[in-house]
């Protein structure tokens, strides 16, 4: 059933519990033990889910797409890399509602076959993000040839079901374990504080069932400006005369439209209906402004 079809209030109320009683369906981007996969059993603790395995980004809205009950968790940026631009704009064409979000802590360990050991390690396998989150580490080993991958646990799965001897991975220390690998050494990243922040997205008929709007206090909006003098200070100045918290924003060019860009906003709020009175005389200023979704402010876990 595609996400365009259109539902009776019957159907969506039975759905609903379906969703409620039932297990999740989950796409990641990324293979069992990734960090996306870490992230979606940390955020939907104690539920069932069923993980939908995706080897990119577009994939994972794919599933969305042919899915209305799908859901999807996808990371959003990570506090050395900052953002991932490419899914800001999967995020909106998606038309899906951003409705949670989970704040992870990176850390990456070597591993390879459990007969291997530094003296025979010649090749270090991962994604290019976690090659560069440990450089300071792999420095220190010159002798490693560095190999760049899709997924640092599909590196680790790669290298366990063709044993690979000789070939080291560089992932989270739990998918190291769960494809039977050994740990050389764990916490190699260079910067300890390392975090990446998920973002959790349904089709929007879905979303008041995954999240209750009274606890909500944060929310995520795209909008753009006339290309005038001051528009944008126009828009920041109404957000803190209603006491709103920015906590970021991200501008993104509009591609075939020169010079324009696409507003990317995060915001904090404690009062429901301040935010929305401010979200209301933000509007008339801006162009095309749309909520892509209002939930509870994600907890942080090491």
């Amino acid at each position: 059933m595609s996400p365009s079809t259109s539902y009776s209030p019957h159907w969506v109320f039975l759905s609903h519990l379906l969703i409620s009683h039932h297990m999740k369906k989950i796409a990641i981007q990324g293979e069992i033990g990734s960090f996306h996969d870490i992230a979606a059993h940390l955020y939907f603790e104690n539920e069932e889910i069923e993980l939908v395995c995706c080897s990119t980004f577009e994939k994972v809205f794919d599933v969305i797409r042919g899915d209305a009950t799908a859901i999807c968790m996808v990371a959003i940026e990570n506090t050395i890399a900052g953002s991932l631009l490419h899914n800001y704009e999967l995020l909106t064409n998606a038309g899906v509602s951003i409705v949670g979000e989970h704040k992870l802590h990176i850390s990456h360990c070597i591993c390879c076959m459990p007969e291997d050991d530094w003296d025979t390690i010649k090749e270090v396998h991962s994604h290019p993000v976690a090659l560069m989150q440990c450089r300071h580490f792999l420095e220190q080993h010159p002798q490693m040839k560095l190999v760049e991958a899709e997924d640092t646990a599909g590196s680790a799965r790669m290298i366990a079901e063709q044993k690979h001897h000789g070939w080291a991975a560089i992932c989270h220390a739990e998918a190291a374990r769960y494809y039977g690998l050994k740990v050389l050494e764990d916490h190699i990243e260079d910067n300890k504080h390392n975090f990446t922040r998920f973002l959790v997205a349904s089709n929007p008929w879905l979303a008041n069932s995954l999240r209750p709007i009274e606890k909500a206090n944060k929310a995520s909006i795209v909008f753009a400006l006339p290309h005038e003098e001051g528009s944008l200070s126009h828009v920041l100045a109404i957000l803190s005369f209603y006491r709103i918290n920015l906590t970021k924003i991200q501008s993104l060019p509009i591609i075939g439209r020169e010079w324009e860009y696409l507003f990317y906003v995060d915001v904090m709020y404690d009062n429901l209906t301040r935010y929305r009175q401010s979200i209301d005389a933000i509007t008339p200023l801006t162009n095309n402004l749309r909520i892509l979704g209002e939930y509870q402010e994600g907890r942080q876990t090491l």
